[in-house]
């Protein structure tokens, strides 16, 4: 990552050796090579893999992005004695400093004096992450990751080989047609829908009745606040920079705020400003997120030490056409709504849509068409005054998403948010052209303004026309609080670049998009095999499987080994009770991450119970839980809004990987993981339907989420619901 601090990516190396061999003949694998990976070429030197299972060893490291390339190669030494070692056979193995790469390859060691050959499977990957990432990865590790309760079980799994999948009857039957498997989705359909479909509706026009589609010639509509219509604040707001008078286009083009728009400037509370008399500590107060934990910590700390402005807070997007604006919009809406922030995403083509009708060809977005241009910057303040009215009646996050490609709109609407809000600009820049060309067919594929044109040819060139419009007027933001995110949307890198960002909502935001791509991949989410404590009715635990649980085991190895048999870099996910693992356990080929972050929501003193034992012995607790599970907290355990903060670092890494991966865990965790991806309000969190042996896919990529589930088996008992 590229910031105006100067920080760089770092490229993290990591390199998997794996042969069930070595540990017979009492050989220890190492590396030697250029600095810095081994240290030299001297194989005395050289630097051990850790053994990270029974047939695994790896080694990882971080390297400057900007170091020269680097060689090395394997060599083998005896336990007993480090002076005797076998050199691998072979060129050297070149790795590249400046890129993402994975490859898969054998490393030949001959020995008894060449008469036997040993061949190992080698994994190199090799990505550029920012600071960010690194710290992230090592917190995870530190705080999330927890030795197994299995004996026997390591954290962190690759299984030697396939061998084993037909002889010990995995597939248990599964039928080779999965599609013969398919059930219906109740919460979130599997069609694509065009992401500015999707947000929030025009009320300024809604509320007042809009004029026809194809009659502009209307007087422009009010707006709500204060009686004053949206074009007479539009023009007010543009004289008032400029003297006095309507700005023509070249005095539109001189305009410039010459300051960044909430920028902090904190100060210690004093007796006249604050008193805890008159300060809400509890969920309901105005700019507080419904959650737990940092995020209610962080929010207290902005209401007593930020200014008024600060705690409502707009990002306001920036970029050409067809940059994934309303892609990246649809996103950040959603990790905040799910942290529990008050967000709303307000899209000006929707607006102008609405206004002006979705018949306009290229030519009403040529720079120098004034009656266009006016048009569009009418519905921009419209769409503008919307989204502070909705945070004056209390929404704490709005997503402004429209190109905003000049500094006149832009300042436009810096102007509109003086006192209101803080803006962070958020501009989306690509110079990859196959990645341009594909967003461009899909825009003209599924946007309305192209919904009546028959050939989709002319719809392309007249889409490239407008482009090309956008293209001659744009200016990069150099403006107030800003972030670039630079050619990210490919999944192969790129760049963020940062200024004048503080505070802990700016910085989860940062955080979250430095995370994000488009590369197309299912993420796999099931609950465990039915467990013992399922049988018999009681929460919590960590019992083993049942019969049947271990039946939907050996199903769900079968389903992974279909669904992803040409996906040999997909990982396995589970929680760090039995039940998960043991659930996990027939699945080969893949590796397996436990992480204690997806163990179910801690029941505390009603751990073990059943749902009538709680009604008998604790009424109080069954009858406040009833009342509201979303907040409740079981005595010395967790709520559901607790779970959801421990989840946040799962969400990034499952943004983060461009693999697919199966997450195997438990009721109240998926329904959690589930809302996120379904942008399902927090109160519908505790009541989401997650079926026992049932696989939900979500489908990530460009054209946004979609979800398909498998149910492989019924489930002989009703579970208990945490």
């Amino acid at each position: 990552m590229a910031n105006s601090g100067g920080i760089s990516d770092q490229l993290f190396v990591s390199v998997k050796l794996e042969s069930p061999r070595l540990a017979e003949l009492d050989l220890a694998p190492h590396l030697f090579g250029s600095h810095p990976v081994p240290g030299s070429w001297d194989p005395c030197k050289a630097l051990p893999l850790e053994r990270a299972a029974t047939a695994v060893w790896e080694f990882s490291c971080v390297v400057p992005s900007q170091h020269e390339s680097l060689d090395f190669k394997f060599v083998l030494k005896r336990k007993d004695d480090s002076s005797q070692y076998i050199i691998e056979e072979g060129p050297n193995r070149p790795l590249g400093c400046q890129s993402n790469e994975f490859e898969m390859r054998t490393a030949v060691f001959k020995l008894n004096e060449g008469k036997e050959v040993l061949e190992c499977k080698v994994q190199v990957e090799t990505e550029m992450l920012s600071p960010f990432d690194l710290a992230a990865s090592w917190r995870a590790h530190q705080e999330y990751f927890q030795p197994s309760r299995v004996r026997g079980t390591h954290d962190v799994t690759i299984n030697p080989g396939l061998e084993g999948r037909a002889k010990n009857g995995f597939a248990s039957g599964l039928e080779l047609d999965l599609e013969k498997y398919v059930v219906p989705t109740p919460n979130m359909g599997s069609g694509v829908v065009y992401a500015a479909n999707l947000t929030e509706n025009p009320r300024s026009l809604l509320q007042t009745g809009s004029s026809s589609n194809n009659d502009t010639t209307k007087d422009i509509l009010h707006s709500s606040t204060k009686g004053d219509s949206s074009s007479n604040h539009y023009v007010n707001t543009m004289k008032s920079a400029i003297g006095g008078h309507a700005p023509s286009l070249e005095e539109q083009r001189a305009m410039f705020v010459d300051r960044g728009v909430g920028s902090p400037n904190f100060a210690r509370p004093t007796k006249e400003t604050f008193s805890m008399s008159n300060f809400k500590l509890d969920s309901e107060s105005k700019g507080m997120p419904a959650a737990e934990g940092a995020v209610a910590a962080a929010a207290v700390a902005d209401q007593m030490y930020g200014p008024k402005e600060d705690r409502k807070l707009a990002i306001v997007l920036v970029g050409l056409p067809a940059r994934g604006k309303t892609f990246t919009a649809a996103k950040l809406t959603r990790y905040l709504r799910w942290l529990g922030h008050e967000t709303k995403h307000f899209n000006v083509g929707k607006y102008r849509r609405l206004k002006h009708g979705t018949n306009q060809t290229a030519d009403f977005f040529r720079g120098d068409n004034r009656e266009g241009v006016e048009a569009r910057n009418e519905v921009a303040a419209l769409a503008m005054e919307d989204m502070l009215s909705w945070m004056q009646e209390g929404g704490q996050v709005g997503i402004f998403d429209a190109t905003n490609s000049t500094r006149i709109r832009r300042n436009m609407l810096m102007k509109m948010a003086e006192g209101k809000c803080k803006i962070i600009f958020l501009e989306t820049l690509c110079n990859d052209q196959d990645v341009l060309e594909r967003n461009i067919r899909l825009k003209v594929q599924q946007s309305p303004d192209y919904a009546e044109q028959t050939d989709f040819e002319a719809g392309v060139q007249d889409f490239k026309e407008r482009l090309t419009y956008y293209e001659k007027v744009y200016e990069p933001v150099e403006e107030g609080s800003y972030i670039k995110m630079i050619d990210m949307v490919s999944g192969k890198g790129g760049q963020l670049k940062i200024n004048d960002i503080s505070g802990y909502l700016p910085g989860r935001i940062v955080f979250f998009l430095v995370n994000c791509h488009l590369t197309p991949r299912p993420i796999l989410l099931t609950r465990h095999g039915e467990s013992m404590d399922n049988v018999r009715g009681r929460i919590g635990g960590d019992p083993s499987l049942s019969e049947a649980g271990e039946l939907y085991s050996r199903k769900l190895a079968g389903f992974v080994e279909k669904r992803l048999k040409s996906e040999r870099t997909a990982s396995i996910w589970t929680s760090t009770l039995q039940r998960t693992i043991l659930t996990a356990h027939p699945i080969i080929g893949f590796p397996k991450i436990q992480w204690r972050a997806l163990d179910e929501i801690n029941a505390g003193v009603c751990d073990g119970m059943t749902y009538d034992e709680i009604k008998k012995c604790k009424p109080e607790e069954y009858e406040s839980r009833r009342k509201d599970k979303l907040r409740y907290r079981y005595p010395r355990g967790e709520s559901y809004l607790d779970v959801i903060q421990r989840l946040e670092p799962v969400i990034i890494e499952l943004e983060r990987q461009r693999a697919p991966v199966v997450v195997i865990a438990h009721q109240a965790v998926l329904r959690a993981l589930y809302a996120y991806f379904a942008d399902k309000p927090l109160e519908e969190v505790p009541n989401i339907e997650i079926p026992l042996h049932t696989i939900i896919e979500i489908q990530m990529g460009v054209a946004g989420v979609q979800e398909k589930r498998y149910k492989l088996m019924d489930a002989i008992h009703p579970t208990a619901g945490l």
